[in-house]
């Protein structure tokens, strides 16, 4: 189980090639092991397996997302009838993946398809989006996802809304699409879209992702990636010291070296079909360790002084067929995955649309 780049020294220590000692705490094996059992309990219940999935208690009785972030429902929404299901033009898949990443709320992108049909960058009329979202929040309904804040963008309106289609119309006519598709590397991609306002390191590096997922652009998740608020706290709970190396090193040396460590710990660690963790899937295991440590580790105290697990898990029944960018080529068992041919098809509509907006001027 020897690495050529990385051993444990002694226990809680990792010495690296360049001589740089890493001194980690409980919580870097948890993270290995949390990995394991919430990948588990995903495998479990895309097998259509009853509950319990799990017999670990915290991940029984608690939200947490998906170890590989292509899994979270909302990104499987986005990859299926978002990204792959409408025009196929660099310009109007670009569109169609910022537009639902700026409300990241499946409901909100529903209803804007429900009231106006396929939304498309070429028949985009910023009043006619504006006065829909207006009615939803009028009706005492949320428009944004609560996974991370949006900062409204200075673009003179008063409804944070409406500054974001203007964000939107203005990265269109910007040439936002041109751009991303021209791009050498991943990294060019969250240069291009961190120059936007409001879109901090965070939210630029989310968004890289989501694209990357389309055929606009093809790179590696092993590539690039940011660190984001979550992480850094989860970081910060496993390693008591980081040997000064940046966030991104100690997430590339987590992905590098996962193998390893699972085997280390004589884990069983069910990859995606052959995909193994990617930085960004290391990122988010950070982000989610930081959460499930105030439990399992309360004498752990990271950057944010959390203690308690807001979100509860209830165990839903209902079926979750997996299907990812085709670029990835995953052999999914064609029990667990809906033919592409089926996923592509159009939702039923709600029984009410908002029929006052219909037909109003842009």
């Amino acid at each position: 189980m020897s690495s050529p780049s990385y051993f444990r020294e002694k226990p809680y220590n990792i010495t690296l090639e360049a001589g740089r000692v890493l001194i980690t705490s409980p919580a870097f094996d948890t993270y290995w092991r949390f990995a394991s059992q919430r990948q588990a309990l995903f495998m479990q219940r895309v097998a259509g397996n009853p509950p319990p999935w799990t017999n670990d208690q915290v991940l029984a009785s608690h939200r947490f997302t998906n170890v590989y972030r292509a899994s979270d429902r909302v990104s499987q929404y986005l990859i299926r009838h978002v990204i792959y299901n409408g025009l196929h033009s660099n310009d109007e898949v670009v569109f169609r993946i910022l537009l639902f990443k700026i409300f990241n709320r499946i409901e909100t992108w529903n209803v804007l398809e429900d009231n106006l049909g396929q939304l498309t960058w070429k028949t985009f009329a910023f009043e006619r989006y504006a006065k829909i979202l207006d009615a939803v929040l009028a009706d005492g309904q949320r428009i944004y996802s609560a996974a991370y804040i949006m900062p409204s963008p200075a673009f003179g309106d008063a409804r944070k809304h409406r500054n974001h289609l203007k964000l939107l119309e203005f990265m269109m006519r910007d040439g936002v699409a041109t751009k991303v598709n021209k791009a050498k590397a991943l990294a060019d991609v969250f240069n291009i879209l961190v120059n936007y306002r409001s879109l901090g390191d965070f939210l630029a590096f989310q968004f890289t992702i989501d694209l990357n997922y389309s055929e606009v652009v093809n790179f590696s998740e092993m590539d690039f990636v940011i660190a984001g608020p979550g992480a850094r706290d989860g970081i910060r709970k496993c390693f008591i010291d980081t040997a000064g190396l940046s966030e991104a090193d100690i997430i590339r040396i987590m992905a590098e070296h996962a193998e390893y460590e699972f085997k280390r710990l004589n884990l069983k660690f069910q990859n995606l079909w052959g995909r193994p963790l990617q930085l960004i899937d290391c990122q988010n295991l950070f982000c989610e360790l930081s959460k499930y440590a105030r439990v399992v580790h309360p004498e752990i105290i990271g950057e944010s002084n959390r203690t308690r697990i807001k979100q509860k898990y209830v165990p839903k029944l209902t079926p979750v067929p997996q299907w990812y960018p085709p670029k990835w080529g995953l052999n999914i068992p064609l029990s667990l995955q809906n033919s592409q041919s089926n996923i592509i098809t159009k939702r039923q509509p709600r029984q009410q649309k908002l029929e006052f907006m219909i037909g109003s001027n842009p």
